[in-house]
């Protein structure tokens, strides 16, 4: 059996009592003292779901936008998209190229390999005390974040808890975001299902799972997008035979992809 993921109960519990995360922040250490004092305490085999901006935060990944001078091309494209050009050149220095703009909308392929809005610079939920007009971009690493967290949750707890740092993104062809795994240690990020048998015993031919995206997704239900202020979340329940791998394995080729 291939990459094989299952389940029959699946638990989502929220990690209560999250503080304001600051530059620095130990979140190794955050999470063991809040699951232990506030519960859920931690099982082999849970999956610790964090948002994306606790990761950033704690990385230190802010940038004021009063102390960027943007370029020429920047100041063109923030006419094209009706953005500030300073948020414009933080956008650019993110990512690899552009790939759509119109008035109030730019997708770029980030340096990352991911295509999404902004480049994932955010302004919301951002500290106003990281400058005048502070932003926060994605992990430098997502995948290399999730993997030390793993790590030092397993040396400090001798216990296998895999990590996914999750995003909300949109979707081609679909209106509205959902969330989807930028990093993920200790459990395939993506589900090889070719091969094994459908109900009536064909050997399925092509299907994949992303298994983490599917894990993200579910995370964000309790995270929310506004005040909620749920950033990390248990999920418990899942088994898996595969061998772990990296959100990296997400990304598709761009010679396989139909939509740019």
């Amino acid at each position: 059996m291939r990459n094989a993921t299952k389940t029959r109960d699946l638990q989502l519990i929220s990690v209560r009592g999250v503080p304001l995360i600051e530059p620095g922040t130990d979140l190794v250490s955050l999470i063991c003292e809040l699951t232990q004092n506030h519960g859920p305490a931690l099982r082999d085999d849970d999956v610790l779901v964090l948002a994306q901006k606790i990761v950033s935060k704690a990385e230190g990944r802010y940038v004021d936008l009063a102390a960027i001078e943007p370029s020429e091309q920047a100041r063109a494209l923030s006419t094209q998209v009706q953005k500030d050009s300073r948020l414009v050149e933080v956008i650019l220095s993110q990512s690899r190229k552009v790939l759509r703009q119109r008035p109030g909308v730019l997708i770029v392929e980030h340096k990352l390999g991911f295509v999404l809005a902004n480049a994932g610079v955010d302004q919301s939920n951002v500290d106003p005390q990281r400058g005048i007009k502070p932003v926060l971009l994605l992990p430098e690493n997502p995948d290399r974040s999730a993997r030390l967290l793993h790590e030092g949750l397993r040396l400090k707890l001798r216990k296998n808890i895999a990590v996914v740092i999750n995003d909300s993104l949109g979707r081609a062809w679909r209106r509205g975001t959902v969330g989807i795994a930028l990093g993920a240690a200790g459990l395939p990020a993506l589900a090889d299902l070719r091969g094994r048998p459908d109900l009536y015993g064909r050997a399925l031919q092509v299907s994949e799972t992303g298994f983490a995206d599917e894990i993200a997704a579910a995370a964000s239900l309790l995270m929310g997008q506004a005040d909620e202020a749920t950033p990390i979340i248990v999920v418990r329940g899942l088994t898996w035979s595969a061998k772990a791998s990296s959100a990296a394995q997400l990304l598709r080729d761009p010679t396989e992809d139909l939509f740019r």
